[in-house]
């Protein structure tokens, strides 16, 4: 596997996979070098962005494979990758967040990731379960 910045070429990948990006966000991340294309074999099986909470945490804010790719021991891969990307460039700690109905809490969990918090959004135009952080220090 490999982490490759995100390129104005990945464009129409990205939209296939992420469709809540619009034109201006997806040109923000090529600049801010905060997104990477996940590559395995020579064909792009996914993405992973994050960006800097307080100009010093690290926060994963997508880890998206495909789906034809799931279970193969991708997102493990790309989170080591990652991690071992934040060490290099003095990062002592990264966040996430991952909704409590979501199978990505095992992950995460599994990889040394430590429950944080939450955030509820009941009664708001953003209902949804629970937001569970988690933590872990690199």
């Amino acid at each position: 596997m490999e982490l490759r910045f995100l390129k104005e070429d990945d464009h129409d990948f990205v939209m296939s996979l992420e469709h809540r990006v619009t034109e201006e966000s997806f040109r923000h991340r090529i600049a801010a070098r905060n997104s990477f294309v996940l590559w395995e074999q020579g064909e792009r099986v996914g993405l992973l962005s994050y960006f800097i909470l307080w100009e010093r945490i690290p926060f994963l804010n997508h880890l998206i494979l495909c789906e034809s790719r799931r279970g193969e021991g991708l997102g493990t891969q790309a989170m080591a990758l990652w991690e071992d990307f934040l060490r290099e460039n003095g990062y002592r700690i990264a966040v996430l967040s991952t909704q409590v109905d979501e199978r990505a809490q095992f992950l995460y969990r599994r990889l040394g990731y430590v429950d944080c918090g939450g955030l509820v959004f009941h009664g708001t135009p953003f209902d949804q379960p629970l937001e569970l952080f988690l933590r872990k220090v690199l």
